[in-house]
């Protein structure tokens, strides 16, 4: 590609802008009115939980309902994502930084005592405002981590189906593109239908919201994840049936095991004594599980995710590396942060945590690592 036409193609605009905004402003309200379940958060270090309506699924396909209504109407075409692709991520990237500068600002304001909205301050204004310094802000109510987080997954699907649509205009849609569409669109609806299982992951309950994670939820999960896909509208693809077969067999296993770890996860954090593949749970210390998915390695949901994002790319075949971008960051992102994880819980539950160490030696793939 051209450097003058790439360089011509970031410049923000404001239809992009528009677009961006119509966007969060429909899943604000959204957020706030479609029926949904209320799940209990943790329990943060004051003794408060938040409540979170898990209302995603509802809200994402009444969105994508009404898209494709207005795009049968002509009020909106189908390829406008997929026509304006760099001008978008210019334009999500200026706001990611924009609302972080805003959190930052907000959060040395801040003189509240509840974990929520208590500023940690290092002092370090990089530091503090990569990292972020409240862990859960709030804009009219709405919590923005989590707001942010379904913005992003939301949006991933959204470009998945524009470009869907423009490899049908363009006469290129491809069994390679059919496959990639089908696992993306089936992973980002279970994410929705497990929504409320996010509520205990990492991000949600520990990681403050800096720019850290605004740019990895606005930007990154929805620009980097949906590369492939950009890259067949480009590129044709002949797949094998023996492959397509060895390319749905990594994306079921990939599934099982990272939905079935998490699972088990939120469940044990619900209920310990709750079973785990019909046997009643090993616990170390009363707090870490040792059965399951958890017996075998102590990030073994990482394994599943991982599974996931190579299959995302498999349909591309291996002619290039470009489409394999996504899983080769998420190894390089997930040892990072199992590496932060061990480290945590080192500290948090040493002597426990040696114990599991011991018990459970695999990190993400049993005998490997």
């Amino acid at each position: 590609m051209d450097l003058g036409f790439l360089l011509q193609a970031l410049i923000p605009s404001w239809n992009s802008a528009y677009l961006l905004l119509g966007f969060f402003a429909y899943l604000a309200i959204a957020g706030s009115i479609v029926p949904g379940k209320i799940v209990p958060g943790v329990v943060l270090a004051d003794g408060t939980r938040l409540h979170y309506r898990c209302n995603g699924l509802v809200s994402l396909l009444l969105l994508v309902a009404l898209l494709g209504i207005s795009a049968k109407m002509g009020f909106v075409s189908p390829t406008a994502i997929s026509e304006r692709g760099l001008e978008l991520l210019s334009t999500t990237f200026i706001f990611s930084f924009l609302v972080t500068l805003a959190l930052y600002f907000a959060g040395c304001k801040s003189r509240s005592k509840g974990s929520s909205l208590k500023p940690h301050i290092t002092g370090n204004l990089i530091h503090d405002w990569w990292f972020g310094i409240q862990l859960n802000p709030q804009f009219m109510g709405i919590d923005l981590k989590f707001f942010f987080v379904r913005a992003g997954m939301m949006g991933w699907l959204l470009i998945n189906l524009s470009v869907l649509a423009k490899s049908i205009q363009d006469g290129t849609l491809s069994k390679s593109m059919i496959l990639f569409q089908l696992f993306c669109a089936l992973y980002i609806l279970d994410y929705f239908v497990h929504e409320e299982y996010m509520t205990s992951t990492w991000d949600i309950i520990a990681e403050r919201l800096g720019f850290m994670l605004v740019f990895g939820d606005l930007v990154w999960i929805p620009f980097t994840f949906s590369i492939q896909g950009w890259w067949l509208l480009a590129n044709e693809v002949e797949l094998t049936p023996a492959a397509i077969i060895a390319n749905c067999l990594v994306f079921l296993i990939g599934y099982m095991v990272f939905r079935g770890a998490n699972k088990q996860k939120h469940v044990f954090k619900k209920n310990s004594k709750a079973p785990i593949w019909g046997k009643p749970p090993k616990v170390i210390g009363g707090k870490l599980l040792a059965s399951g998915y958890w017996g075998i390695a102590r990030h073994c949901n990482y394994l599943g995710d991982l599974l996931l994002a190579l299959s995302f790319s498999l349909p591309c075949g291996i002619s290039s590396p470009v489409p394999y971008f996504y899983p080769i960051y998420l190894l390089i992102l997930l040892i990072w942060r199992e590496r932060r994880d061990e480290s945590r819980c080192a500290e948090k539950y040493k002597e426990i945590w040696s114990e599991y160490e011991k018990l459970v030696p695999w990190r993400i793939l049993p005998y490997v690592y």
